[in-house]
């Protein structure tokens, strides 16, 4: 069988992985529409990237929307008329987007079978689990055991992040208000990780180097706490030097594992705001 593997934009792939030879080459991504104001974004990285930054600097509402069906019956289709025999279709938790059950609505009028994945995490953690779909394909896996290997890949992969301000997740409403651990600091930094396809608090601080060095704690502690090798991928969002240089000192502790940097998803940058940090760490 001539399996495919479909992404959104919420895996994290950086731009250059994407192109021809690349990391991520040959997964179509769906795009995730961003709502600056009265605009609708629905490209990735340079389409999005600096007008975002500009509304998240000046308090202008933001929003994040799930892909229609319609665009997936799109990419489905194209990839029937392709020769494909079967699709795997990964996508951003269930539990913050609706983009897997837009995939399913999809799936239920595609001419091919699709194997839609609720990766239950995002970012990296997700890119990793298409990535391991694709490999899975590559060496001759039928469909169910291509969408097995993304979903494994899933679940055994981690993602921490630290947000600088609460603020534009509590706009968002990612982070409950009802949180009441987080208190009433708009300028408090947080730690958080995904638990059960959610966005779940684990400290916060007052200091921004703390927070970092955190980040870097807890990610260490992960990686130690596994057997074999590692992925590491730090996410940026208007602080791409910070991020290199938690990547460099992340390198001393993942030993025979690669570690790269990637810019935020916009659709995760827009309710972490800037200057957010995200690393995922995934079996290597």
């Amino acid at each position: 069988m001539r399996i495919a593997v479909v992404t959104d934009s919420a895996a994290g792939f950086a731009p250059e992985w994407s192109a021809p030879g690349g990391l991520a080459d040959g997964i179509p991504v769906v795009a995730m529409p961003v709502l600056v104001g009265a605009d609708i974004l629905t490209g990735e990285h340079d389409d999005v990237t600096a007008p975002l930054m500009v509304a998240l600097a000046a308090g202008t509402t933001v929003r994040t929307s799930r892909p229609s069906p319609g665009q997936f019956d799109a990419v489905y289709g194209r990839l029937a008329e392709e020769g494909y025999d079967g699709i795997v279709s990964v996508h951003l938790s269930g539990l913050l987007s609706g983009t897997v059950e837009a995939a399913r609505q999809a799936a239920s009028r595609a001419t091919i079978p699709v194997e839609v994945i609720d990766a239950r995490t995002a970012g990296m953690a997700q890119g990793r689990a298409a990535l391991a779909a694709r490999a899975a394909a590559r060496r001759g896996a039928d469909l169910q055991a291509a969408a097995a290997a993304a979903a494994m890949a899933a679940r055994a992969s981690a993602l921490y992040f630290y947000v600088p301000s609460v603020e534009q997740l509590r706009r968002g409403g990612r982070i409950p208000a009802a949180a009441g651990w987080l208190g009433a600091l708009l300028s408090v930094r947080v730690i958080l990780h995904v638990q059960g396809g959610r966005l779940v608090p684990l400290e916060r601080m007052r200091s921004a180097a703390r927070g970092m060095a955190r980040l870097q704690e807890l990610v260490e502690a992960d990686i130690t706490a596994r057997a074999g090798d590692v992925l590491l991928t730090v996410h940026h969002f208007g602080n791409v030097d910070e991020a290199a240089a938690l990547a460099g000192r992340l390198e001393a502790v993942a030993g025979t594992g690669q570690v790269s940097t990637a810019p935020c998803p916009s659709v995760l940058a827009a309710h972490a705001g800037l200057g957010v940090v995200a690393v995922t760490v995934s079996p290597g």
